[in-house]
């Protein structure tokens, strides 16, 4: 879309608010029981939707998703969902690699205490996977993401990296032939989105590991920016209030 508009960037408003009014074509009506912390992940769940769509991922190919944050996390189910073989995962967190090996990781690699590239080479017998996805926004998971590729393969860019670059070893890409594509957030993805989860194909409550109450949402932006207490999404309870000894 050449004229995309952000809820909470000026003129448009945010939504942490009691009500909010939008245009009724963007928006996605949600079955009977759909609960509210769903309702809210269906949107890194689309981003992780149209990555794997972009991947064109075939039943049974290897996949690496470098960084296990949510929107990786979900990346991973998603394309396990679509017939990945074996979905390996890179994280420097303990409670994200904890995580990830339980709800879609065949293994789980930390990047400071182990050789990334060299943990998946050896697990693929030198071969390198055939799909690597990256979701760290890091500066070294693009390169990183090539390097573990087999030749040719895909790499799908997921992260934005804080300082707007983006590194790869041109070499490595080149000889490799590899085909590289990003993600822009998503594309008609939330029908499927829904339906994923209201069917139980995928359970993204899970990920829902913090709750506040509106009134206290400095807290829940402090837990989050500094990886606290095994915080993988704080949700923002519209509607409920804070304790009186909060």
């Amino acid at each position: 879309c050449p004229n995309v508009r952000f809820c909470g960037t000026p003129p448009i408003d945010g939504v942490f608010a009691d009500y909010a009014v939008m245009p009724a074509e963007n928006c996605f009506p949600l079955p009977e029981g759909f609960s509210p912390n769903e309702g809210a992940l269906l949107e890194p769940l689309g981003i992780a939707i149209h990555t794997v769509d972009l991947a064109h991922l075939k039943v049974g190919q290897t996949v690496a998703v470098l960084g296990a944050g949510p929107i990786g996390l979900l990346t991973a189910a998603v394309a396990r969902l679509a017939g990945a073989g074996e979905v390996y995962m890179t994280e420097p967190l303990v409670h994200r690699r904890e995580f990830a090996l339980e709800f879609c990781a065949d293994a789980v690699y930390d990047p400071q205490g182990q050789d990334v590239v060299e943990e998946i080479m050896a697990a693929t017998h030198g071969r390198g996977v055939d799909v690597a996805i990256e979701a760290a926004g890091a500066h070294e998971t693009p390169d990183q993401a090539a390097r573990v590729t087999r030749p040719g393969g895909k790499v799908v860019v997921v992260g934005i990296p804080s300082d707007d670059t983006m590194i790869m070893t041109a070499s490595v890409v080149r000889r490799k032939g590899l085909t590289i594509k990003l993600v822009r957030r998503m594309k008609h993805t939330y029908p499927r989105a829904i339906h994923m989860v209201h069917s139980g194909m995928l359970n993204v409550a899970a990920l829902a590991t913090h709750h506040f109450p509106l009134e206290h949402i400095k807290e829940a932006f402090e837990l989050v920016a500094a990886y606290e207490d095994g915080v993988l999404r704080a949700m923002i309870e519209i509607g409920t209030e804070a304790p009186e000894d909060a």
